[in-house]
């Protein structure tokens, strides 16, 4: 008897390992991205982060271990070449990848003008598509309809936890959404300045005064006569506020406000000290809006 228990056990431990072992696995490219993908994914299936906290999605170089990631992911979700021009060609042919810029379902914002990037190994206009789509609640929601959807095509074993899950993304984002207009509302008025033109999606939602921005790109220093106009914008007192990035030095910042009375806040795009855990979206979102409201009032 005792012979026929380990025996189950054994047989119980290796369909438990193959279950474990066969776990569809989901890669994303920037840690944002993911804070939405791991809430539609829990319980269901493995959801990890291609890039380093910290890393520039806009020049980033694959290492040999994050082509392994992609080559042995069921899913990879990338926005797209708008932002993450390095995988263009490793995800030309590959039939397990998903682009958010490709649907059309995601209410997308354009740029306006057509200031050209200079990166170390290409160049590229800045308009088109703006790619910071996570910044933006209802695309947000709109992306994890997308997203859960090719999820229940891969993998339809779990359809009922991808839908019970979305179902709960959307409910947490809208109720975040409520809550933030309660307290950016009344500040809609308020002008500031922000480090990189990253932001419009969080700012269209709420009807936030931006003024203008340091640079178009965060790996690309300010010009001269930007900061010269954002200077006097500062003395002339039309803004209240001005936003740093945690990736970047803040010192450009503290030289153009220095001398004014105008607040420096900081905004993290890329949910730098956000966990990856249950309900670290909704966190993200809150963390942005505390920053506005902290810095403009």
């Amino acid at each position: 008897m005792r012979r026929f228990f380990l025996c189950s056990s054994f047989v119980a431990l290796l369909f438990s390992s193959c279950l474990s072992a066969s776990e569809f696995k989901v890669v994303t490219t920037v840690k944002p991205l993911n804070l939405i993908v791991q809430e539609l994914t829990a319980g269901a299936a493995e959801s990890e982060t291609l890039l380093p906290v910290g890393s520039s999605p806009h020049d980033y170089a694959l290492r040999p271990s994050d082509v392994k990631k992609l080559r042995d992911a069921d899913l990879v979700i990338w926005v797209g070449p708008e932002l993450e021009m390095f995988l263009t060609k490793v995800l030309a042919e590959s039939k397990n990848s998903l682009a958010l810029t490709e649907q059309h379902s995601i209410a997308f914002r354009h740029y306006e003008d057509g200031v050209e990037i200079n990166h170390s190994d290409h160049n590229h206009s800045h308009d088109g598509i703006d790619p910071h789509l996570w910044l933006g609640p209802k695309q947000a929601i709109q992306a994890a309809n997308v997203i859960s959807e090719r999820l229940i095509q891969l993998d339809p074993l779990h359809k009922n936890r991808y839908e019970d899950n979305l179902l709960q993304f959307v409910s947490g984002v809208e109720k975040a959404i409520k809550d933030l207009n309660k307290d950016l509302t009344p500040l809609a008025e308020r002008g500031y300045y922000v480090f990189h033109d990253g932001y419009g999606y969080f700012e269209e939602q709420f009807g936030l005064n931006n003024l203008g921005h340091f640079t178009v790109d965060p790996d690309r220093r300010p010009g001269a006569k930007t900061l010269v106009t954002i200077r006097r914008a500062l003395q002339e007192k039309q803004a209240q506020c001005v936003f740093s990035e945690p990736q970047f030095s803040p010192a450009v910042v503290k030289s153009v406000v220095s001398g004014t009375e105008v607040n420096i806040g900081t905004l993290d795009p890329m949910a730098t000290e956000i966990a990856e855990d249950k309900g670290g979206y909704v966190r993200f979102l809150h963390e942005l809006g505390q920053s506005f409201t902290n810095c403009l009032k």
